[in-house]
């Protein structure tokens, strides 16, 4: 993983990278790699992975709104926190589905508590999950992962690419899939909720309808509680 922050607030930048740190010490995680940049051109030329972003809105150059828009283009997955004095742009921030908004001075509670609802959608996105098939193993990220369905004693999973018969059964999914993505709707199936479309009481319907999935009745009020959560997560 790999963390970058960027503002032209010197103290801003120490303060920030020492309460990441902490964060992660505190927790007793492995430290990530973290980069300061004082500005929008230079973290724009970082050419590694942007996993994280911590962004100032007015910055001399390229201001944190139009740098938001790139690192959006470029990988979706980033995810971006907007840090300002200035609300009055929240609006354009909220355009390109910014992750978080926190203002100046830094709250560090409130901080800790974002950076881990972004951990948490960091590993439901990034985590490789292996699927172990008669013809070999395959390894996906969990994003590209639409759903595990039993049918027949067959389980399938179905990604973005194939469909692929996996020699591990439905107990072994539940345990490597209890990740704040992915939900057991019925017996037979595992969704991942990035996908769904729409649902009933009875149905899910997902990736532009092009599956579908049973949803057990006695689980529809935590489902859609779950998955409204979700959806503010990763707003």
């Amino acid at each position: 993983m790999r963390i970058l922050i960027c503002d032209d607030n010197k103290n801003i930048l120490d303060q920030l990278q020492k309460y990441i740190m902490e964060f992660f010490k505190s927790r007793k995680l492995k430290s990530p790699k973290i980069c300061c940049y004082h500005s929008g051109e230079a973290l724009l030329s970082d050419a590694g992975s942007k996993d994280i972003v911590f962004l100032d809105i007015e910055m001399p150059g390229l201001n944190g709104i139009y740098v938001g828009k790139e690192l959006k283009e470029k990988n979706k997955n980033t995810i971006i926190f907007i840090i300002t004095s200035y609300v009055e742009y929240l609006d354009d921030a909220m355009r390109f589905h910014v992750f978080r908004y926190l203002s100046k001075p830094l709250d560090k509670q409130r901080l800790f508590q974002n950076m881990k609802d972004a951990i948490q959608l960091y590993n439901s996105t990034n985590v490789k999950i292996p699927i172990e098939t008669k013809e070999g193993i395959y390894t996906y990220t969990a994003s590209e992962i639409i759903l595990i369905e039993a049918m027949s004693r067959t389980i399938t999973v179905h990604t973005l690419s194939r469909d692929l018969i996996a020699k591990q059964n439905m107990e072994h999914w539940n345990r490597t899939l209890n990740i704040p993505c992915f939900f057991q709707t019925h017996r037979s199936f595992i969704i991942n909720m990035k996908y769904v479309t729409d649902f009933d009481h009875s149905l899910i319907h997902l990736y532009d309808d092009q599956y579908t999935a049973y949803l057990t009745k006695r689980k529809y009020s935590e489902f859609k509680n779950t998955y409204f959560l979700y959806l503010e997560s990763t707003r």
